[in-house]
This record gives structure tokens, C-alpha cells and sequence, in this order.
């Protein structure tokens, strides 16, 4: 299919950024979600990319769903002119903070972070089965109308 190279351009600025792309599969869409550039022209550049092996595709939902590859990104960085220091967004690591995570605190504060002494829940429930059924009460099956029965229930012995 023929692209204006300005949308192809686009399209490759984008994935190259973000280093993924979502794409509804609505092939009149009028535009794209995330870009000023049709659905259908988003879906088969990224078609194009797929078949080369530029990116890797997953279909879910009625959306498609585009990861770039490692030989997409040397691909795009060439052709977008790109310097080897600039890397998409899905590549870049993310700074861990300083604070220790909450476990390694020492010691439980399970309770502090729910509200205390957790009065709140415990009110429905009831220590004492005064409404439960009698201690002598045994229920005994002796047949019925279950599945694969047919006819009249058995008759009671006493």
C-alpha cells in the first residue's frame, strides 16, 4: 500500500519513541488514536514492519498490539538518522528509589495501614451460632427428581 512518507514518517518517529504501539482494528477509522494519521495507514506500516521482522505482533480484543524488536530498533534508528545514545521509552531503566520496600521494615504493620484494631469488619461476624440449626438436626438424603431419575420419587420406609 502506498503511505505518504510524511504519515510513514510518523508512524516510525512514534514507535521508535514509545517503542510500542496500540491500533484498533478499524480499517476506516479516520485517524488514529495516538497519531494525526489514518487507522489504516497505521495498521499496514506496521503490517510491513511485521513481515520484515521490525516488530513483533499481538492480536487481542479487536486491537493489535506492536512491540519493536532489537533489529526493529537498529532499523528505525537508521532510518530516522538517529544516534545509538537515544533508545525508546520501553528501553530506558527506571531509577529505583531509596526507601526500602515495606517488608523489610521490620516487624508487622499489616494493621496500621488497614485502620487498627479492625472493629470495622468484625462486627458482622458472629462468635455465637445462635441462628445456625439445631444440634440434633442430621439431614439424610433418599433420592428425588435429580438429574438422570425419571418416574415417581421412591416411596419413604419408616
Amino acid at each position: 500500500m502506498l503511505i505518504p512518507k510524511a504519515d510513514r514518517k510518523k508512524i516510525h518517529e512514534y514507535l521508535f519513541r514509545e517503542g510500542v504501539m496500540v491500533a484498533k482494528k478499524d480499517y476506516n477509522l479516520p485517524k488514529h488514536t495516538e497519531l494525526d494519521v489514518k487507522n489504516l495507514f497505521v495498521i499496514k506500516a506496521c503490517q510491513s514492519l511485521t513481515s520484515r521482522g521490525y516488530l513483533k505482533t499481538q492480536f487481542s480484543w479487536q486491537y493489535y498490539y506492536y512491540t519493536l524488536t532489537p533489529a526493529g530498533l537498529d532499523y528505525l534508528r537508521e532510518w530516522l538518522h538517529l544516534p545509538s545514545e537515544i533508545v525508546p521509552a520501553t528501553h530506558v531503566k527506571q531509577q529505583r528509589s531509596t526507601a526500602p520496600p515495606r517488608g523489610m521494615m521490620g516487624g508487622d504493620d499489616r494493621r496500621e495501614r488497614r485502620g487498627g484494631d479492625r472493629g470495622d469488619r468484625d462486627g458482622y461476624r458472629r462468635r455465637d451460632k445462635e441462628g445456625g440449626a439445631p444440634g440434633e438436626f442430621k439431614p439424610e438424603f433418599r433420592g428425588g427428581f435429580g438429574r438422570g431419575r425419571g418416574g415417581a420419587p421412591p416411596a419413604a420406609t419408616q
